[in-house]
């Protein structure tokens, strides 16, 4: 029989991915020792792994809060600072306590009163300032042995000192892990035909997680949100891989030996599966081209893992299937998963109504999901598990309102025009104080930037006007003002500020005397002062606090910020030399790249998917009608939120869509591809009932693993993030299910004219294929082998073979090779 180049290239193909299954099972022991010293170091490696606990480190450099963050970082020092409310005490009480966290070498002042500010309904708040920069270690020292002397005492602490929300969430995803691995095994358990076959996808799956979270360390720093999560959903997107191979494997060793059956599976695995896998990674491609870094972050580490998920399928499992192929023929038990061929009637019953119900939903939902009501900040948003930092923040709003603050930076320079400035806000109903040096009041009334002649500086430290005269002359001579020295002293004045750190350093110098009494108030208060200057006056720059009267994020809060870079604009020569930063800021510039990155998301992972889908299906009509199911199950899923009124933290949608699309498209590929197969022997209806039948186990396992995978994150994690990816990939998982299952078949149906007439498949005349004596036969065949035959097969035929190949190629073999590999022998029938 003469053989077409095309079903050469084929045989070519499979002889060479034959090849490389037989080296891979053969020298399986190769791979466990290779492997293995790769767990042990990825083992290792893991802890290695640096975790960036600020969402806001991954804006864009031009983020006005990336520029504010390098400026404060560069122009000052931000000492440590914590919020203590004590609970249940006396006003008596609460002053005894200030004054001996006040006492403390470590503190350098706290701001207590009898104010409702700082003391109401029974309860005291003290704002702690520590006496070195909050990266020193020695300020959480501090405040844990503050929290320890107060320990008798209903104590709630707040602080954004050290990475305690960092340990609490790692807590927590070790307790989802445990959750989900139970979860898995369960699932597994009961969607398979023999119980060895578990410990093979355990191990594989664990492997491949190892690797992924090791390899991280040479990522360098990963957000916490990667760290957290990639494991679990490297789980729910990869575990099709191990079971599509179990389940060829478990098909081929129906008629072939351990060894045998695990190369043809293997064989035939690795194309199947690494196109399933394209699918996955074009959504999560998608995310690479987020303005905001954190998807770029999230998107390699999820591809990464994928990529050795398909690592572990195809070098590892082999082997242990090798490992325990005896015992899965020993532990062979009935399958628990039902048919459901009452669903297949059903979608053929409703195959006229279900369409354009679906329709109307999808455009309802996509209206709907616009509106969703996205925030960008987590002071909106209740979790369903609430830590003890949360726990701290809500009872100290509760008792004593919520604070926002913004800083403002200007160009430094001119304490006049800060006062200006500070004066013109605070007579603005949104702003309720400002902190800068022009209004920290210093000591007798006087501000730090207030200036005093001599004699007035003689006075208010009680010197002699003659050592004070010496002192202005001596300040005059270090700042070049020759021209006082020569006119006098009588109209010179200088800042408080700038004149008792001078004459600090002259005394340290020892070019000034003091006595004991006055040097110590000098100390005070060049203490004070320095620490002062330290947080709001650098180099270039001056930073104001800006108290505001606006929730952290909302409209009314983005418009206010741009109105003080105009106010602040008008003293400073244009608003592009103000920089304001702040947990308000950051929501805003978070607020602008969802803008943009909502939009490129949407279009870039679907593009993605449609170019997978065209090459799969050939077919322009099919990849159109799958990524409309998938959308719509998008906006559906993204539609509850608005229609429940509750708050959605963005970063849900931005990378829950692009998994969805990315990952759920595979279920609606598995159901259409077999629709299509079977349509060209059945007619609809049976071909229906035969698809969701085949497709449901697939489906069920890997889709309740995601759902159930994406519930536990939602319910058992504190963070907003987190807790927001769970819930949409949970809740957007089940909707997935439900279209391909219900309306997806039904869409197929309708839709078959569309697809056939938009095929771009290259038709070629039906041929009858014939071989004699030993004919490899592959594919959907309709035709006689040594009787009639129709469906698929994949088996070695020794008689005579006359069949039509629809799908897959049929050849004959020569006697000395069978189309096998070497060692591989069929079955003995028993």
């Amino acid at each position: 029989m003469k053989e077409s180049k095309e079903e050469k290239k084929k045989e070519n193909g499979n002889s060479a991915m034959l090849k490389i299954a037989t080296f891979i099972v053969d020298r399986r022991n190769l791979f466990f020792l290779l492997i293995g010293i790769a767990l042990v170091f990825c083992a290792i490696a893991s802890k290695w792994v640096k975790v960036e606990n600020d969402l806001a480190a991954y804006l864009p450099d031009t983020a006005e809060t990336s520029v504010g963050i390098d400026l404060m970082s560069d122009q000052f020092i931000t000492y440590g600072s914590a919020k203590v409310m004590v609970a249940n005490i006396t006003y008596d009480e609460a002053c005894r306590i200030s004054e001996e966290i006040e006492d403390r070498e470590d503190v350098t002042m706290v701001v207590f009163g009898d104010d409702p500010e700082h003391y109401n309904d029974f309860s005291a708040l003290y704002e702690i300032t520590f006496s070195y920069p909050e990266d020193d270690a020695r300020c959480l020292d501090g405040l844990g042995e503050i929290r320890e002397s107060l320990s008798g005492y209903d104590i709630y602490v707040s602080t954004s000192m050290g990475d305690q929300a960092a340990e609490i969430i790692a807590d927590e995803m070790k307790v989802v892990s445990a959750l989900v691995a139970v979860v898995v095994l369960s699932v597994l358990i009961f969607t398979s035909s023999t119980y060895a076959e578990v410990p093979v996808l355990l191990l594989t799956f664990g492997a491949s997680a190892v690797l992924a979270s090791g390899t991280n360390f040479f990522l360098g720093t990963i957000s916490f949100v990667s760290d957290s999560v990639t494991i679990v959903l490297q789980l729910a997107l990869s575990v099709d891989y191990a079971i599509i191979f179990c389940n060829r494997y478990k098909e081929e060793h129906q008629t072939l030996g351990i060894r045998e059956a695990d190369i043809v599976a293997l064989s035939k695995s690795i194309p199947e599966i690494c196109s399933s896998s394209l699918t996955t990674i074009g959504g999560l491609v998608a995310m690479m081209f987020m303005q905001y870094g954190i998807g770029k972050d999230m998107a390699i580490c999820l591809i990464k893992a994928i990529f050795f998920s398909l690592l572990s399928v195809f070098l590892f499992m082999p082997g242990l299937i090798m490992v325990f192929g005896k015992a899965m023929d020993k532990t062979k038990h009935k399958s628990f998963i039902p048919r459901i061929s009452f669903v297949g009637k059903f979608d053929y019953m409703t195959r006229i109504i279900i369409p354009p119900l679906f329709m109307l939903a999808v455009v309802m939902a996509f209206f709907l999901s616009n509106d969703c009501p996205y925030v960008y900040g987590y002071s909106k948003i209740v979790t369903p598990v609430q830590n003890e930092t949360q726990i701290a923040d809500k009872m100290i709003s509760e008792a004593f309102g919520d604070s926002n603050f913004v800083a403002l930076m200007v160009p430094s320079g001119s304490y006049e025009k800060e006062a200006a400035l500070m004066r013109e806000l605070e007579s603005r109903p949104e702003v309720d104080r400002c902190q800068g040096l022009a209004n920290t009041e210093a000591m007798d009334g006087y501000t730090l930037t207030d200036t005093l002649s001599a004699r007035e500086f003689s006075e208010l430290f009680n010197v002699d006007y003659e050592v004070s005269e010496l002192l202005y002359m001596a300040y005059a001579v270090n700042d070049e003002n020759y021209a006082k020295i020569i006119n006098g002293f009588s109209g010179y004045k200088v800042p408080l500020i700038d004149i008792v750190m001078f004459l600090y350093e002259e005394v340290n110098e020892g070019y000034v005397t003091l006595d004991a009494d006055l040097m110590e108030t000098l100390e005070d208060a060049n203490a004070q002062m320095k620490m002062a200057k330290d947080q709001l006056q650098g180099e270039d720059y001056s930073r104001i606090l800006v108290y505001l009267n606006l929730p952290e994020e909302g409209d009314e809060t983005f418009a206010f910020l741009d109105e003080m870079h105009e106010i602040a604009g008008r003293y400073y020569d244009g608003p592009e030399h103000i920089v304001v930063a702040g947990e308000s800021t950051s929501q805003y510039d978070l607020m602008k790249t969802f803008a943009r990155d909502n939009t490129v998301v949407s279009v870039v992972s679907i593009l993605a998917v449609l170019a997978v889908l065209l090459f799969t299906f050939l077919s322009a009509g099919m990849p159109v009608l799958l990524i409309l199911v998938i959308q719509g199950a998008i906006w559906i899923n993204f539609s509850f939120p608005t229609i429940q009124h509750t708050y959605l933290f963005f970063m849900g949608y931005l990378i829950v869509s692009s998994i969805q699309m990315g990952a759920n498209i595979d279920y609606a590929i598995v159901i259409s591809g077999r629709y299509t197969e079977l349509r060209k022997i059945m007619g609809k209806k049976e071909a229906v009932v035969e698809t969701l039948n085949f497709a449901f186990p697939t489906i069920i396992t890997s889709g309740s693993m995601m759902v159930l995978s994406g519930v536990a994150i939602g319910r058992l994690s504190s963070d907003a993030t987190i807790c927001g990816i769970g819930q949409c990939l949970g809740r957007g998982t089940t909707i997935s299910i439900f279209l391909v299952m219900f309306v997806l078949p039904q869409i197929l149906m309708v839709g078959e004219k569309i697809i056939e007439k938009t095929s771009f498949e290259v038709s070629v005349p039906i041929r009858l294929d014939r071989g004699f004596g030993t004919v490899r036969v592959d594919g959907f065949v309709r035709g006689q082998v040594n009787g009639t035959v129709v469906g698929e097969m994949h088996a070695l035929v020794r008689g005579e073979v006359a069949a039509v190949v629809t799908m897959g190629n049929m050849h004959e073999v020569s006697s000395d090779e069978d189309d096998v590999p070497a060692g591989i022998e069929e079955k003995e029938e028993v």
